[in-house]
């Protein structure tokens, strides 16, 4: 990951950045291509038999060990300078999350866990909130169109009525928020596996839940929701299609 940070935090805000929109209208930059190309290239030789699933690339192998990767997750936010991105990367064995790392040079951290030895920030043990209530729960957010786009305005707009305080952080960062306790709930109604693989298993080694909007446990993309657990099936019931009719 150090590598990859190094690639991405020297072409962050320069002047030259080459960026192409993909066929989904999504922003890439070379920083992109280059740190995914990167991480590939170590893990081929450190782990030749494993199998690579990333955004950029596509997947490579079929082994039950799996690598995602996000090169640049927030990358819209890359390309406008503002520092809220992060280098994504995750382990999948036999369809479970293992481990779970984001890097955010820019920000100066690095939040990591493995399946069973805890959440850490920079080295340091983090836990999620114990809010119980919804009203004074700290709601994270994505762009709010996306919730409008996808037929649940009414349900996001009565979530964020019944909670305490409401902010769009929206990418990785919402769900580290739940993670280090500094929010209670973060909620995405549109994102892929990449972009939540290692969310996964940060959030739930952190104490936290970690599902879809149907209440699955799983990263494989459609939608997400953490929270600190105490809150969760309150807030699944609040978003279920409906509830805000």
């Amino acid at each position: 990951m150090a590598l990859a940070d190094e690639v991405t935090l020297r072409r962050f805000r320069a002047h030259d950045l080459e960026v192409e929109t993909k066929p989904d209208l999504t922003p890439v930059s070379e920083a992109d291509r280059a740190a995914e190309q990167l991480i590939r290239d170590r893990i081929a030789v450190a782990r030749p038999g494993d199998s690579v699933h990333g955004e950029e690339y596509g997947t490579d192998g079929d082994s039950a060990r799996r690598w995602i990767i996000d090169p640049i997750d927030g990358t819209k936010n890359y390309v406008r300078g503002v520092p809220v991105w992060a280098t994504l990367l995750a382990l999948e064995e036999d369809g479970e999350m293992r481990v779970g790392v984001v890097s955010a040079p820019a920000l100066g951290h690095t939040w990591w866990a493995v399946r069973g030895g805890g959440a850490f920030a920079d080295g340091a043990p983090i836990s999620v909130s114990k809010v119980k209530k919804l009203e004074d729960a700290h709601l994270c957010y994505s762009d709010f169109k996306w919730w409008e786009e996808y037929g649940l305005q009414d349900e996001f707009e009565g979530l964020a009525r019944k909670v305490w305080r409401t902010r769009g952080f929206g990418d990785f960062w919402s769900h580290i928020l739940v993670a280090e306790g500094a929010a209670d709930i973060a909620a995405e109604p549109v994102v892929a596996l990449w972009d939540l693989a290692p969310l996964l298993v940060i959030v739930e080694e952190a104490g936290g839940t970690f599902t879809d909007l149907a209440g699955n446990h799983t990263a494989d993309g459609g939608s997400a929701v953490s929270t600190n657990g105490l809150l969760h099936d309150e807030v699944l019931a609040v978003l279920r299609p409906g509830a805000g009719a």
